[in-house]
């Protein structure tokens, strides 16, 4: 497949990681659809992980706790929006089982895996 195949792939997936946020695969309670990628950002990242694979990044961003993506040389990021500024500090990685060791994290997980997966099987 060519670059632009993968592109579209990547543009595919990131718009229907972004149509499957809700309130309830959101680890923030003032989840709103006016700031939908508040309280996205592991889930976020492991289902990024999934369909591309590289590591998870984590670092803390004022007071939050964020995830993102790194696929080879790139940070891939779908929710730094939530942020005013983002000044990351103590980047470092995490497994997914780190990631996942937290119940209401899997199970936020397991919600927008599934609802991407079923969006991209149209």
């Amino acid at each position: 497949m060519g670059t632009r195949g993968r592109m579209a792939d990547r543009s595919a997936l990131f718009a229907e990681i972004r149509a499957a946020w809700g309130a309830d695969t959101s680890a923030d309670p003032a989840w709103s659809p006016a700031r939908r990628s508040r309280g996205q950002c592991a889930v976020t990242a492991l289902v990024v992980q999934d369909h591309l694979g590289g590591r998870l990044l984590r670092a803390e961003i004022g007071t939050a706790s964020h995830y993102w993506n790194l696929v080879g040389s790139q940070e891939i990021d779908l929710t730094r929006d939530q942020f005013a500024e983002f000044t990351p500090v103590g980047v470092a990685g995490r497994s997914r089982e780190q990631v996942l060791s937290h119940p209401g994290t899997a199970l936020r997980y397991e919600l927008l895996r599934a609802r991407v997966a079923a969006g991209l099987a149209g």
